[in-house]
């Protein structure tokens, strides 16, 4: 029998809008089956890049966010072991990984960055599932109305939403799945 795909609802919390010039200061991802069982979780937090700096923008943002800040600077590791405890994590799963998150645009392009970086590989392929895309393929939408707003109250659990890394990761994970059984239920 094949393995089932596994959805690793991810979320990231940076110091700047790219990877490099920048730093992803903490990483979270949610193990989801199809059909809403959350299998596994993953947190770490990062120490900084070398050379790398926060950008005004996002700093000035995160002095809006202190708990979060707080809670994204808590025993940050290196991010050579972060990425390869990543790796192992994904791989210790029973399931086929897909990447997801909202946008999978920003968050991927950390977690790529990082994993071809300091692994040289990833888990993932180079693919994505954005949960935006999905949410405008099911409303018929345009991309740019299909923002969480306009979306239904039926596809959000009620799951805080901390701009804590892991936090984010469930309920995203969570509002993924609801949005895959309502896209089943229309087959």
């Amino acid at each position: 029998m094949p393995k089932p795909e596994i959805y690793i609802s991810t979320d990231v919390e940076t110091d700047g809008p790219i990877p490099g010039p920048h730093s992803m200061l903490s990483l979270g991802s949610a193990a989801y089956l199809a059909d809403k069982s959350l299998v596994n979780t993953f947190e770490v937090n990062l120490d900084l890049l070398d050379g790398a700096s926060g950008h005004p923008d996002t700093m000035k943002w995160w002095k809006t966010q202190p708990d979060a800040w707080a809670a994204c600077r808590t025993e940050p590791q290196p991010p050579d072991k972060a990425m390869h405890r990543y790796v192992s994590w994904i791989e210790s799963l029973e399931g086929k990984p897909v990447f997801a998150a909202y946008p999978a645009g920003f968050d991927f392009l950390f977690v790529y960055w990082y994993l071809i970086r300091f692994v040289g590989r990833s888990p993932f392929s180079h693919s994505a599932l954005d949960m935006k895309t999905l949410a405008m393929a099911l409303l018929r939408k345009d991309y740019r109305n299909s923002t969480k707003r306009n979306m239904p109250k039926r596809w959000f659990d009620k799951l805080p939403h901390t701009h804590k890394a892991l936090d984010d990761a469930i309920e995203q994970g969570a509002m993924l799945c609801n949005m895959l059984a309502e896209l089943k239920s229309s087959r």
